[in-house]
């Protein structure tokens, strides 16, 4: 993808409709419901969510929608935070198998290592939808559906905006990257894509690239120490808003302007950063839509009634400049 996409017409509508969907209803979003256990005879579907946690303005946006959407399309949720630890999904997951719910789904906090309990919950004949994050199993029967983004290619509309930008150059221009959490997926599919897309341009070299775990407080220690050991830093790549955010307060405290001394490219289009964006702080922003919810109940119902899906659902998303954040700012959801 070598252009730019804008808001489209039928995107807006998509927003639309799934903004519509959204204000269905509205549920609490405190503690993990724990409790019942087992389908009941009333036809109403049971769904166990287990969510990675709430590191970023995006988790918590998805968080909220998938807790809306549920309460919208009359399915009973049992959500479960597991603060950034697989064991802790895992311990979820086989929960509600024991609870013998209709339908499990997650976002996995990585890739790898998910085939026993898949196989369990396999076994147990209750279907799974994966959410936002794919994982690297070999056996696909283990899990229905992958609903989320395709993070490679936001990490090379990222990259393509760069080598458009900087193709005048005729010295090197010095990346730093502000990676998400290890192992994660869109943490490694972002870095693969915005490599690819830079390959473009041998003047573009990332310097230093190092995990910020997809927060505000990694953002800014992680290019504090960028900083203080690259004196001539020309962009950041920061793989969210949040560790972006973080970054330009370590920016600022070195003495140098956001946005101008520094490129800065990230990853979400969450409210905070379009801001960022719009007031020159941030350069370019390639949307993640955490909006999943109404998706994912319309899966759920699918699946609940045999009904085959798709293998893979791509979320609909598009990118901003300043000027289009501008735009964009007064009706954001998120």
């Amino acid at each position: 993808m070598g252009k730019m996409r804008t808001q489209s017409a039928p995107w807006r509508a998509a927003a639309v409709l799934a903004s519509v969907l959204l204000v269905g209803g509205v549920a609490a979003c405190g503690n993990s419901d724990t409790g019942g256990g087992g389908t009941k005879d009333d036809g109403k579907i049971t769904m166990g969510f287990s969510q990675v946690g709430a590191e970023s303005g995006w988790r918590t946006a998805n968080t909220i929608s998938i807790k809306e959407a549920a309460t919208a399309a009359g399915i009973e949720l049992k959500f479960d935070d597991a603060q950034q630890k697989q064991e802790n999904q895992i311990k979820a997951i086989r929960n509600y198998i024991q609870q013998k719910v209709d339908v499990i789904a997650f976002s996995p906090v990585v890739e790898s290592g998910w085939d026993t309990v898949l196989k369990e919950a396999k076994d147990a004949n209750i279907p799974v939808i994966l959410t936002d994050r794919s994982v690297d199993s070999a056996d696909k029967s283990l899990y229905k559906t992958f609903l989320g983004s395709d993070f490679v290619k936001e990490g090379k509309l990222a990259g393509e905006w760069l080598v458009e930008q900087k193709k005048t150059a005729s010295g090197p221009v010095n990346i730093v990257e502000l990676q998400g959490s290890t192992g994660a997926a869109p943490a490694n599919d972002r870095k693969k894509g915005f490599a690819e897309a830079i390959a473009a341009n041998p003047n573009l070299k990332v310097i230093a690239s190092q995990t910020g775990d997809f927060t505000r407080a990694g953002g800014k220690q992680v290019m504090e120490q960028f900083l203080k050991a690259n004196p001539k830093i020309d962009v950041l790549f920061a793989h969210n808003d949040d560790m972006g955010l973080g970054a330009l307060e370590a920016i600022t405290a070195a003495g140098k302007v956001p946005g101008k001394d520094i490129t800065i490219i990230t990853i979400d289009a969450v409210k905070d950063g379009m801001q960022a964006l719009a007031d020159g702080k941030f350069n370019f922003i390639a949307e993640c839509s955490p909006l999943l919810g109404p998706q994912l109940m319309d899966l759920a119902k699918k699946v609940k009634a045999g009904e085959e899906v798709p293998a893979r659902i791509e979320t609909q998303e598009t990118t901003f400049t300043t000027e289009q954040a501008k735009e964009a700012l007064p009706n954001r959801k998120y």
